[in-house]
Parts: C-alpha cells; sequence; structure tokens
C-alpha cells in the first residue's frame, strides 16, 4: 500500500514537472515570436509597436531580467527619440513633451539594462551622453509650464547619471558644470511642490550654483521650517544673513525669531551686521531702534528714529517708536524732582506720537492710550478729552 503511495506521488511529481516544463517552453516560444515581430516591427519603421510589444512583455516579472527585451525596446525608443529630433531640428510640427519623454526613457531603459549586463555600456553611454542636455532641457521646459513634479524628475534624471556604473568614466560630479544648476532647479521644483524632502535632497548642489545660491538658501530656510525644524531652520538663516545680508528674506526672519524668543541681544547684533553692510537701510535703522526700544535703552532708540526720519519722513513707525521711548523715559523720571524734564519729556512725546496718529489714523489702539497719557501729564484738557472718549467708544464695542 505505501509502495503504491509513493508512486502515485511520484508520478503526480512528474506531471508537475512535466507540465512546468512544458508552460516554460511556450512561454519561451512566445517570448521569442514577440521579439522576432518587434524586430520586424523596428525594420518597418513601426516603433512605437515595437516598444508596445517589449512593455508587454515587461509586465511579466519573470522577463524583467531579460536582456534582449531591454535591448528592443531601447532600439524602438531611440528610433522614436531620432525622429522627434529631426521633426524639431526641422521645426515640423512634433510634440515637444513626448520629445523629452523619450529622452528620459532611453536613460532609465539604458541604466537598467546596464545593471543587468554592461555588455553595451560603451554604446549606450556615448548615445546617451550626447544628448544628456535634453534632460536638463526637459526640466526648463516643466518649469515654464509651472508642471513642478515633471521639471523635478528631469533635473534629477540629469542629476542621477553621475552615480550610475553606465556613465562612471564620464565624471559627471567633477566635470559638468551645470550639475549646481540642475541641483538648483530641482531644489526650485521640490519648493514650489511645496515638498521639504524633494526641496532639500538636492541642496548641496544648489548650494554650489553661485548664481543662485541666495534663493537656494530661501528654499533650504522654508523646508527646515516646513518640517519644523527650529534649529537648522535658524541655522540657514544666519548661515543666509552671513552671506547675503542685503537679501530681502533672511533679515527679517532672524531678526523675528531673536524678538519672538526675548533674544534682544542677538538680534541688536544682527540689526548692527546689517548696518555695517548699508547703514542708511530703512529697514535695518527700523529694526535696530525697535530692538533698542525693547531693552530700555530708550535715548539710542531716539537717535536712530530720528535718523530714520532725516531719510524718509512719511514713514510712521520711527515716531510711533520715538514716541513711546519719550514716554517711558518720563516714566522713569522722579515726578517731583525732575518736574521739568518730565515735562520735557510728554511734550517731545506728544510731536512725535501726533505726527504717528497723523500717518496711521487706523491704528487708534497704538497712539490713543499713549496719546491719553501725554495729555494727561501735560494737562491738555480739550485734547485729554477726545482721547477719553475715543478709549471709551472703544470699550464700549
Amino acid at each position: 500500500m505505501n509502495n503504491e503511495r509513493i508512486t502515485v506521488n511520484r508520478l503526480l511529481g512528474w506531471a508537475v514537472c512535466s507540465l512546468f516544463i512544458v508552460f516554460c517552453s511556450l512561454e519561451a516560444r512566445a517570448q521569442k515570436r514577440e521579439l522576432s515581430q518587434a524586430r520586424s516591427s523596428i525594420k518597418s519603421g513601426k516603433y512605437q509597436e515595437a516598444e508596445q510589444l517589449m512593455t508587454t512583455l515587461l509586465k511579466d516579472s519573470a522577463n524583467r531580467a531579460n536582456k534582449r527585451i531591454y535591448q528592443t525596446w531601447y532600439d524602438a525608443v531611440w528610433h522614436q527619440y531620432e525622429q522627434g529630433n529631426e521633426k524639431l531640428y526641422l521645426k515640423q510640427k512634433y510634440d515637444t513633451a513626448a520629445f523629452f519623454t523619450n529622452t528620459r526613457k532611453l536613460f532609465t531603459i539604458a541604466e537598467t539594462l546596464d545593471s543587468l549586463t554592461p555588455e553595451h555600456r560603451q554604446k549606450h553611454a556615448a548615445q546617451l551622453n550626447a544628448i544628456r542636455p535634453n534632460l536638463f532641457n526637459g526640466g526648463t521646459y516643466y518649469v515654464r509650464k509651472a508642471k513642478w513634479s515633471d521639471a523635478f524628475n528631469y533635473f534629477e534624471a540629469y542629476i542621477d547619471c553621475a552615480r550610475q556604473p553606465l556613465f562612471s568614466s564620464y565624471r559627471y560630479d567633477s566635470i559638468d558644470r551645470r550639475m549646481p544648476e540642475a541641483g538648483y532647479w530641482a531644489t526650485y521644483s521640490g519648493y514650489k511642490m511645496q515638498d521639504p524632502v524633494l526641496t532639500l535632497r538636492y541642496r548641496h548642489l544648489a548650494l554650489r550654483d553661485t548664481a543662485h545660491c541666495d534663493f537656494a538658501l530661501q528654499f533650504i530656510a522654508e523646508a527646515r521650517r516646513w518640517l519644523k525644524d527650529d534649529e537648522l531652520y535658524l541655522a540657514t538663516l544666519q548661515d543666509g544673513f552671513r552671506r547675503y545680508p542685503q537679501f530681502p528674506y533672511f533679515f527679517p526672519r532672524l531678526m523675528d525669531i531673536y524678538t519672538s524668543r526675548g533674544q534682544y541681544q542677538q538680534a541688536l547684533a544682527v540689526a548692527d551686521s546689517a548696518l555695517a553692510v548699508c547703514d542708511s537701510c530703512e529697514l535695518y535703522l527700523f529694526a535696530k531702534s525697535s530692538t533698542l526700544l525693547r531693552l530700555q535703552r530708550y535715548k539710542e532708540c531716539i537717535d536712530y528714529c530720528d535718523r530714520l526720519i532725516a531719510i524718509n519722513d512719511s514713514l510712521p513707525e520711527p515716531y510711533f517708536n520715538a514716541g513711546t521711548a519719550y514716554v517711558n523715559l518720563a516714566a522713569g523720571l522722579d515726578a517731583k524732582r525732575e518736574r521739568k524734564l518730565v515735562r520735557l519729556a510728554y511734550q517731545n512725546a506728544r510731536h512725535y506720537m501726533e505726527r504717528y496718529r497723523a500717518l496711521m489714523p487706523d491704528e487708534r489702539d497704538k497712539w490713543a492710550p499713549a496719546l491719553y497719557r501725554i495729555y494727561l501729564n501735560l494737562n491738555m484738557g480739550k485734547q485729554f478729552d477726545e482721547i477719553d472718549r475715543l478709549l471709551n467708544i472703544n470699550n464700549s464695542k
């Protein structure tokens, strides 16, 4: 009985094995037939048909290690690329996007084939090296169309050639002068997608692009902010400001961070660094006056406000800072012993705060409390009553 079972099991095993061999043989024949048909299609100029046959074969995972399929696919796409290139050269009507798609496809196919066998490396590398600029051009084509994901993919393909064994003899990392620019545009495309990971992927390359390094640092900083990486965000702002102190992005954000943390000495140091570069820049003068106000260095604050007003007397905020500084100076004096100095401080404060009110009538919450205190201490009844009414109206709302 046991011998019978063993015999049956062996027979079943042989049957399964035979079926598998037959199946594999049939599949191999079908694969050979498809390859032969694709070659015939290429010879007759039916390149898309040949490509379709190969991509259909590759849907079966069992075929994905077959180098002949990839070589045939490559040949079919190469002929499509040449057709498109000729039409573009002759300025004939042609789908530009399809041309760039075929370019990128050639690189993908050749790199995959090279990972299976290096036998075609020299030929494919030479062909693709000659057309590699079209990967870069494809990226810029999609940048102009604001198709950021497509743009990123083309610039990435261009950059990625440097690490591919297929192109090892070309040493793109050390020879290709456009690599930093490709890194910048990849970074820019990632930034436009608001994808922090893609924005940061080629940051080191982007920072080598001297023509766009200031913007690259801005995009990198924004990516750090999106990731809520506060320390790296701050470090990038510091680096950006150190290298490009007059670039409009870095300075105000550095000041905001230090001010929000109560780190006024650090904020003052940034303002001083900025003024060392441009001592008449309105933003830098205003930032220093505001920082000095927070540090309770009122006389210095007033001096910087006056410098700024001398440059541009239509800016409202220097009047508010100076007026506030004079009010705080008056509050710090002994009202009995230094009565004249107190009155003088309030009179000066009045000049600045009334000017601020004239320039910013809608900012009642800022100037009304200050003028209330000024008019009260200067015994200006009529003006005090007006402000009192305004404050009472606000409180009743």
